[in-house]
């Protein structure tokens, strides 16, 4: 994938209904309002056609799987409203992934951060490399995971996302992510990774398309107010990034 300053989100649906999108950005695949807005579209539209059996969300790269945030647009936001429609960006993703009646599988080659263990506990199953390790940082910067939390706590329990988020500035082993029921699948490698990955994504592509829709509703059963309840929290981190506090943690973390 080619290497731009804007990043991008590529959908290909292949005959036998492999829908895989692709996101990338230079900036250890992290997340600005851009590629979020674009990231939910991809994921309702591939949802959304008929061809498409299951959906495979991957990223470019072979070191991180997804940064979170975009620290540099974050820097940006001057007010209480600019605030909470980008943290809104990360609620609308994980919604999409919520609703879409496809099955989605995750393939986390490489480290997860912030919202980018939110993306990957919204997939309905996620297979991960031993370099997949994981952190919710926002504490250290003066926010908090409140956006994604309702899905990292639905994958991993109180008690472990309690551990992830206390311990902000500590990562997480893939293992340890496995065994708290984020991961479901660690592979030694990518190379063995892929190959798995591949396997069970044409598996499930020649399952029967309302069994797999059925099994998406149980999935996501007791979240149907996750709108509003994502959408309030945006409107708690949105607020918080205008702080003295995180805006000096910002900055920081920019000229490490």
């Amino acid at each position: 994938m080619p290497e731009t300053d804007n990043g991008n989100v590529n959908l290909n649906i292949s005959d036998n209904g492999i829908a895989t999108i692709n996101f990338y950005h230079p900036a250890q695949n992290s997340l600005p309002a851009a590629l979020l807005d674009e990231l939910t579209k991809k994921i309702t539209e591939a949802g959304n056609n008929t061809q498409t059996r299951v959906i495979v969300l991957k990223s470019g790269g072979d070191r991180s799987f997804c940064a979170g945030a975009s620290f540099d647009e974050l820097l940006q936001i001057k007010d209480k409203e600019a605030g909470a429609i980008f943290f809104s960006g990360f609620a609308r993703v994980i919604n999409a992934c919520r609703k879409s009646s496809k099955i989605i599988i995750a393939r986390v080659q490489g480290k997860a951060v912030g919202g980018g263990v939110g993306l990957a506990a919204a997939a309905d199953y996620c297979l991960a490399t031993e370099a997949a390790s994981i952190k919710l940082s926002e504490l250290a910067i003066g926010i908090g995971p409140f956006v994604i939390s309702p899905a990292v706590i639905r994958k991993i329990g109180l008690p472990a996302f309690s551990q992830l988020t206390i311990r902000a500035i500590d990562f997480q082993t893939a293992q340890w992510a496995m065994e708290k029921g984020l991961y479901n699948e660690v592979y030694p490698d990518i190379a063995a990774l892929d190959l798995a990955l591949d396997t069970l994504a044409e598996r499930l592509a020649s399952y029967h398309p309302e069994a797999l829709k059925g099994l998406k509703e149980i999935l996501w059963e007791g979240t149907a107010d996750w709108d509003k309840l994502l959408h309030d929290r945006a409107a708690i981190s949105g607020e918080l990034v205008l702080s003295a506090f995180t805006q000096l943690a910002l900055n920081g973390f920019l000229k490490k």
